[in-house]
């Protein structure tokens, strides 16, 4: 996506606020469709950096998906941890 460029750059281990814009981003459907799936994912992310209000916002949109939804989520985190 081209806000997940944009907001990274050429870091992939960018910041955690980063990591909360792209969550914020892809809540909010700025790119069309709202993806809480990807939000989750860059939220959780977003966390694990040390960012706090990003443990709001995952906990916020995690009632609006199914458990299989956040799974997913987590597993795409997961992936992304380990290929970057």
């Amino acid at each position: 996506m081209a806000y997940e460029q944009a907001a990274l750059g050429r870091n992939p281990a960018a910041s955690g606020e980063a990591f909360l814009r792209l969550g914020m981003a892809y809540s909010a459907g700025e790119d069309g469709e709202t993806d809480l799936v990807s939000a989750h994912k860059w939220f959780n992310l977003a966390a694990m950096k040390g960012h706090v209000h990003a443990l709001r916002y995952r906990r916020e949109i995690a009632q609006e998906m199914s458990e299989a939804q956040i799974a997913e989520a987590q597993r795409a985190a997961r992936e992304w941890l380990r290929t970057h």
